[in-house]
């Protein structure tokens, strides 16, 4: 059974009233509703329970989900290889800040330049691209999610590079030190505990 004009218009229409902005994605997705409800019809549903268990079956999280999904598969390749080279950058850090405090242990040549150039590669490498990747994460979630990510990590940062400069006999390390613990205390703690809190809540 073929679809009606007006059936045809009203998935359409459903479809623009997502947040998707492929066109290309928007046609194939039309398609197979399409298909998918006219396979129905011929089984005798009516137009209303096919579009529903179309509805269910293509996107059952919605139809912004598809375009999430088909952005990750086009760009999954990308995705990995930034992710092994992140988290082969932290490895590397911190690989480099373990054996310069060991070397600063025992007294051995270079471990204070190995601690050093490790912890900075981990702040200004490493959790700058761990706090883009989880911020990421946080699109389409509440507003507090998303400050608890960019508090916790730029204070983070700014405690650890504070700590540098401070160890380095630099200036303004202490400021900056305080600056990331201030951060940290009153920016990033009460978001954390504040989302915890609502998790909480919303299990009872």
């Amino acid at each position: 059974m073929i679809l009606e004009d007006k059936e045809v218009s009203f998935i359409k229409g459903e479809i623009e009233k997502s947040k998707i902005s492929i066109s290309e994605l928007k046609d194939d997705l039309l398609d197979h509703f399409c298909c998918f409800i006219e396979n129905e019809l011929h089984k005798g549903s009516s137009f209303e329970a096919a579009y529903l268990k179309a509805l269910n079956h293509i996107c059952p999280n919605g139809f912004d989900e598809i375009q999430k999904e088909t952005i990750y598969l086009l760009n999954s390749e990308k995705i990995i290889t930034m992710k092994k080279v992140m988290y082969l950058i932290g490895l590397l850090a911190s690989m480099s800040m373990t054996l310069g405090w060991l070397f600063k242990y025992l007294n051995w040549k270079g471990g204070g330049e190995m601690f050093t150039y490790g912890m900075i590669c981990f702040l200004l490498l490493f959790l700058p691209m761990l706090a883009i990747n989880r911020y990421k994460m946080t699109l389409g979630k509440a507003l507090s999610e998303k400050l608890k990510i960019i508090l916790g990590f730029s204070g983070a940062i700014l405690a650890g590079l504070g700590i540098i400069l401070r160890t380095s006999g630099m200036q303004y390390g202490s400021l900056i030190v305080v600056i990331g613990t201030f951060i940290i205390a009153f920016g990033f703690l009460p978001f954390l505990f504040f989302r915890m809190y609502r998790k909480s809540i919303e299990q009872i």
